[in-house]
């Protein structure tokens, strides 16, 4: 199938494009599109924050439970989707939400116009037993063959090829994205989370900050970050600013800023653990009404009862019991902006999955990984 000819899409105001223009210099000089990456990461712990809001009562049990958005993706896939595995292990696809509108539009730094892109995608496996997880990236800038998908208004939109990842959520939403991850890896995903970044950063800021430590100075004039080498508590403009920061680290690519956020989220996993949540009965509120605003779930998780349920069993889940990979790429020969699968070392991953089995460390030794390894740890 030919190449899509439209735009791939960029942030509003910026043109788009498409893996059939000219080659550029390489990641190092990418063009920061200020895409907000990482925001995904919020949603582990906005999860475990909702499992502490269940004790409350009455009216503080209805508002947390209005807060919660859900989309029905079950009823938009249909049943023409991967076999569900039945052994109590579990696949979450999250995507980090990069809408332009309300409270968003002025870290966005676009127009209000409504819009929304998901330039982070992760998908957790849990497995069976709950006590460890593993955690793969899916980089936005991947060339994929896009499937055909209903999106939950009933709307139907055609295949392409030769796209970007992002554009499986621009073009169909929540519905077309997961439609794709399972397109990709022949994994079947039990549940969805959306995080918004205007959420994550109130998030991080009520949580008191996240601490870090970074092995080299980052400083991104683009992401407004400038930290030096050592061990910094990041305010929520900070970490929002470190899992977006492209050109600060690394090759200046997109797999750089990933490993930025994998080596966040545990250590965001780790705060989480140390922070005394059960001290102060308004702390606790304030952050379950916060978690529970700032996300979006499948149908299956769209109420307090159920996900305080889902995120029970994820709670004793720690960073050190967590496997990040990113999906095996290799940079397109021909854009050295975009990256396309590892296939023989993308199935090794998927069928870790599959089987409920340890991603082998083969799957991901020679791919492209960015660079920026060790640059920022958990303190």
């Amino acid at each position: 199938m030919a190449a899509e000819s439209t735009p791939e899409p960029g942030t509003p105001g910026e043109s788009g494009t498409t893996s059939g223009e000219p080659r550029w210099d390489g990641p190092r000089h990418r063009k920061e599109r200020g895409s907000r990456k990482g925001l995904l990461i919020a949603a582990w712990m906005a999860a475990g924050v909702v499992v502490l809001g269940g004790t409350g009562a009455g009216y503080l049990y209805f508002k947390l439970n209005g807060n919660i958005k859900s989309v029905d993706i079950n009823q938009a896939l249909g049943t023409n989707r991967p076999t569900k595995t039945d052994n109590g292990s579990e696949n979450i696809l999250v995507l980090g939400s990069d809408t332009r509108s309300g409270a968003n539009k002025k870290l966005g730094g676009g127009t209000d116009d409504g819009s929304a892109r998901s330039d982070t995608a992760m998908i957790i496996h849990v497995y069976e037993g709950h006590k460890k997880a593993s955690v793969v990236s899916i980089p936005r800038d991947t060339l994929i063959d896009r499937p055909a998908c209903t999106d939950t208004k009933g709307v139907t939109h055609d295949a392409a090829s030769a796209v970007m990842f992002n554009s499986a959520y621009s073009t169909g939403g929540a519905a077309c994205a997961v439609k794709t991850v399972e397109a990709i890896s022949g994994v079947r995903m039990d549940h969805y989370l959306e995080v918004d970044f205007a959420g994550f950063e109130k998030l991080v800021d009520e949580l008191g900050g996240v601490q870090v430590t970074t092995t080299k100075a980052i400083k991104d004039s683009d992401s407004h970050l400038n930290l030096k080498a050592g061990t910094h508590t990041l305010t929520g403009e900070q970490a929002l600013g470190l899992v977006r920061t492209r050109h600060g680290v690394g090759d200046g690519s997109d797999l750089g800023r990933i490993q930025l956020q994998q080596a966040f989220i545990k250590a965001l996993v780790e705060q989480v653990k140390h922070i005394g949540l059960f001290t102060s009965g308004t702390k606790l509120y304030d952050l379950a009404n916060t978690a529970t605003k700032a996300v979006t779930t499948d149908s299956d998780l769209g109420s307090l009862n159920a996900l305080m349920s889902f995120t029970n069993g994820l709670k004793s889940i720690s960073a050190a019991d967590m496997n990040m990979v990113t999906m095996p790429v290799q940079y397109d020969p021909s854009n050295l902006n975009r990256v396309i699968v590892s296939e023989a070392k993308a199935k090794q991953v998927w069928t870790a999955l599959k089987t409920d089995r340890p991603i082998p460390k083969s799957a991901t030794e020679g791919t492209a990984t960015g660079e920026a390894a060790g640059v920022v740890t958990s303190s």
